[in-house]
């Protein structure tokens, strides 16, 4: 199966480490992976403030970028939602909108992609330690996708899952609504913190990397020591070696 892996903003420039465990993790599955140079931001911060007209020159530039794509797949619930949301954006534009809806329907986060496109509920990973989940908003509300990484979470040899208290709380972070908003942002961070401490967990895991570095920011300046990892980190974990080889974690913070 052909895939094409929309990097995404933030990991392509702040946390390269999550676009190499996505390749990795999608090629251990059996998928042929490529990279289309062409691509860009997805024109969610431009789109979210009001800038329309010029996010759209982003997301041509995406549709066009992909347009081959048999599949395209994201390590971000929030950015591939926002390829969702290109059918309702170009509708009535009779040069983009078929082409919208093409992207549209062959984009997907990497955990809905590895469950419900691959049929994989185990990936083979293993990973020790007490882990809870923070699902993002985007991803939950925008894309819909709700079960399939804690489906894939649960599955993870040596795994000790924890669930989040209040977990469909935001955490504050909304791309620019922490900027435009700071003082409810960082009230909002400061109620998920608590949340996290309360489960007792070591590590943290998230699927959008923008919520992630918000939260692990916080906890940070709390001195909390938890440490925080995109999912893809976790499930591109297995042991190497023969048998007996003593496993450790590589240990990796946003």
């Amino acid at each position: 199966m052909k895939v094409s892996l929309f990097i995404t903003c933030i990991s392509d420039i702040v946390f390269s480490e999550v676009g190499k465990d996505s390749v990795e993790l999608l090629e251990r599955l059996g998928c042929e992976v490529d990279f289309p140079e062409g691509q860009t931001c997805c024109g969610q911060p431009a789109y979210n403030s009001g800038y329309v007209q010029e996010a759209k020159k982003a997301m041509k530039q995406m549709i066009r970028a992909f347009k081959d794509s048999e599949y395209v797949v994201g390590p971000s619930g929030s950015c591939v939602g926002m390829l969702r949301e290109y059918p309702h954006i170009f509708k009535g534009d009779p040069e983009w909108e078929k082409e919208a809806i093409a992207l549209a329907e062959k984009s997907y986060e990497i955990t809905q992609f590895i469950v419900d496109v691959l049929g994989v509920t185990d990936v083979g990973s293993t990973f020790k330690g007490k882990v809870t989940y923070h699902p993002s908003c985007h991803m939950t509300r925008v894309l819909g996708v709700k079960e399939a990484p804690q489906t894939l979470l649960e599955h993870v040899e040596g795994i000790e899952y924890v669930e989040l208290p209040v977990k469909e709380d935001c955490c504050g972070f909304g791309g620019t609504f922490a900027i435009k908003n700071a003082v409810i942002s960082q009230e909002m961070v400061k109620e998920k913190s608590q949340h996290v401490s309360e489960t007792g967990a070591e590590y943290l895991v998230g699927g959008d990397m923008g919520c992630l570095m918000n939260i692990g920011g916080r906890m940070r300046r709390e001195g909390k020591d938890v440490e925080v990892v995109h999912i893809t980190k976790i499930l591109n974990t297995h042991e190497q070696g023969g048998e007996g080889h003593e496993y450790q974690n590589r240990r990796y913070s946003l």
